[in-house]
C-alpha cells in the first residue's frame, strides 16, 4: 500500500478514510494531484491571497497546500473525515484550513482557485455557476483531471460560466485546465432541478449532487412497492439520497419520526427541501443528519432503517460501505428492529447479513434487484 505522496518540499503520509479500510492496491491520491501541485510548485501561490479548493478527494491538496491557509470546499462529509485525518497523520494543525460544505462559499474573493474535476459533472456545473460570483479577472483557476474526464462538454462548461480556457498536455493520463475568468459572465443557476413524482403528486428537487436528478430510480422504486406495513416509532433513511424514501413512510404512517441521514451535504439538504415542500405538516417529525453511515448518529436507537447501499465512494468500486451500514445498523436497532435494504443482485448482500443477523428474508426480487429484510434477535 502506498502511502507517501513525495513532493519538492515535503513528504506527506495520506491515507483514504477510514485508514483501517484502505486496499493494499488503493492511494488517497491520483495523477491529477501530484500534476497540480508540480504546477503549482514552479508558480507558487501567496501566503496572504486566498486560496480555494474544490474536491479534493482526501485532503492530499489542502495537506500539500495547508501553509497557505486554504478554504477547502467539498460535498463529501467523508472526504471531510479524510482530509482531517490526514492532517492529524502528518501533524498539521487543523486550524490551517478552513472547511466548507458545497452549498456555502467563502465571503472574500480568491486569488487561486483549484477544482479537482467531479465524477458528477452537474456539480462540476453548479461549482463553476458558484464561482462567478465570487472571482475576478485576476483570480487564476486551475483544474485537474484523469484525461477521461475532461471532455468538450467539460471545458464548454468552463467557458459558459466563467470565460475561455485553454489545457495543458496530458501527464500519466491527467490534464489541467487553465481558465480566465470574465466580469460579464451571468448565467443562471441550473439547479437545484426537479421533477414529479408519478403515483404521489410530490415535486421532487434534487441539488446537483444527487443521485437520479431527473427521475425517479428504478431500485427506489421497487423498494417503494415493497415498505413494511408494521408501524413504528422512528426509522432511519440511511444514504436517503432525496429522501422519497423516508418521505413515503412519513406520509403512510408507517413511521413517527424520521431520520434522513447521508455523507453529501447536497441530499441531506435535498430531502430537507422535498419534505419542506411535499409533506409540510410532518416536518417537525423529521430529523436531518450529514453523517458518515451512522457514525454521527450512534449510540441511538432505532426501530426501522431503510438503506440503498451504495458500492463506490467518488471514483472508487468498493464495499467497505455497505459492511459499515450493515454493521452500524445493527447496533442502531432496538431488539426486534428490522434492517430492509435494496441491492443489484449480483452484489451478495445477503451473505453479509446472514453473517452479521444470523438470519435474513428476502422480500422481492426483481431481474435486476433483490430486497432483503435482517431482524436484530
Amino acid at each position: 500500500m502506498k502511502t507517501d505522496l513525495i513532493l519538492t518540499d515535503k513528504t506527506l503520509q495520506l491515507y483514504r478514510y477510514p485508514a483501517a479500510s484502505q486496499h493494499k492496491s488503493e492511494q488517497a491520491w491520483d495523477a491529477a494531484d501530484e500534476y497540480l501541485l508540480a504546477c503549482l510548485s514552479e508558480s507558487e501561490p501567496s501566503q496572504t491571497q486566498p486560496l480555494w479548493i474544490f474536491n479534493d478527494d482526501c485532503g492530499a491538496l489542502g495537506c500539500a497546500l495547508s501553509q497557505f491557509h486554504p478554504n477547502w470546499i467539498n460535498d463529501s462529509f467523508v472526504s471531510r473525515l479524510a482530509c482531517q485525518q490526514n492532517l492529524q497523520c502528518n501533524d498539521i494543525d487543523p486550524s490551517r484550513i478552513v472547511f466548507f460544505d458545497s452549498l456555502s462559499l467563502p465571503d472574500t474573493p480568491p486569488h487561486l482557485v483549484l477544482i479537482k474535476i467531479p465524477k458528477t459533472l452537474a456539480l462540476l456545473e453548479y461549482q463553476l455557476w458558484q464561482l462567478q460570483s465570487s472571482v475576478t479577472p485576476d483570480t487564476r483557476i486551475i483544474a485537474a483531471g484523469k484525461v477521461t474526464q475532461i471532455h468538450t462538454s467539460t471545458l464548454a462548461l468552463f467557458e459558459k460560466y466563467l470565460g475561455p480556457v485553454t489545457t495543458s498536455l496530458a501527464r500519466k493520463k491527467a490534464r489541467l485546465i487553465y481558465c480566465q475568468p470574465q466580469t460579464h459572465q451571468s448565467q443562471p443557476c441550473p439547479y437545484p432541478s426537479s421533477w414529479k413524482m408519478p403515483q404521489r403528486e410530490w415535486l421532487i428537487q434534487n441539488h446537483s449532487n444527487v443521485f437520479s436528478r431527473q427521475q425517479l430510480d428504478i431500485g427506489a422504486r421497487f423498494m417503494l412497492e415493497h415498505l413494511p406495513q408494521e408501524p413504528v416509532d422512528t426509522a432511519i433513511d440511511l444514504g436517503c439520497g432525496n429522501g422519497v424514501l423516508g418521505m413515503a413512510l412519513l406520509e403512510s404512517g408507517i413511521a413517527q419520526h424520521v431520520c434522513f441521514a447521508d455523507e453529501s451535504y447536497m441530499a441531506v439538504a435535498s430531502a430537507r427541501l422535498n419534505v419542506s415542500h411535499n409533506l409540510s405538516a410532518a416536518i417537525s417529525q423529521c430529523e436531518f443528519r450529514v453523517s458518515d453511515c451512522l457514525s454521527q448518529i450512534l449510540p441511538r436507537k432505532t426501530h426501522l432503517i431503510l438503506c440503498n447501499p451504495p458500492f463506490h465512494q467518488q471514483q472508487r468500486i468498493t464495499d467497505h460501505i455497505a459492511w459499515q451500514m450493515f454493521k452500524q445498523a445493527k447496533d442502531a436497532l432496538h431488539r426486534g428492529g428490522e434492517l430492509r435494504i435494496i441491492g443489484n443482485r449480483h452484489l451478495g448482500y445477503h451473505h453479509k447479513l446472514k453473517r452479521l443477523f444470523g438470519g435474513y428474508h428476502q422480500v422481492a426480487a426483481n431481474n435486476k434487484f433483490s430486497i432483503l429484510s435482517a431482524i436484530k434477535r
